[in-house]
């Protein structure tokens, strides 16, 4: 197969909580940002039955690598564990580190590390 430039996006669904997690996200990892916030447009609301302004998507870059928040029509989606995403650290002290902002307020079963 020939080379191809096609990029895949990582795509995080949220009920309403997309913008929130975006900027979470990227005041943890380097090299990150926000890059394009697209909100619900007052046309079509008889279909996306969302209220004018709302957060639609939330495309952003964590260390160079392109995901996307969207936000689904509330419980739609319902959330679950089904993916996970891995953080290649040089040390322990940078894994203790995405560890303890990433489980911050979670739950103390999944707080544990190992």
């Amino acid at each position: 197969m020939a080379s191809s430039s096609t990029n895949i996006v990582n795509c995080i669904f949220f009920e309403c909580e997309a913008e929130e997690a975006a900027k979470f996200y990227v005041s943890i990892f380097p090299n990150s940002s926000i890059e394009v916030v697209t909100r619900f447009p007052n046309a079509g609301q008889e279909i996306h039955k969302q209220p004018a302004g709302r957060v639609m998507v939330v495309n952003f870059t964590l260390n160079g690598h392109t995901f996307t928040a969207l936000n689904s029509k509330p419980a739609e989606i319902k959330f679950n564990e089904s993916i996970s995403f891995q953080i290649m650290c040089d040390s322990q002290e940078e894994i203790d580190h995405y560890w303890y902002k990433l489980s911050e307020g979670g739950d103390e079963p999944s707080r544990r590390c190992g």
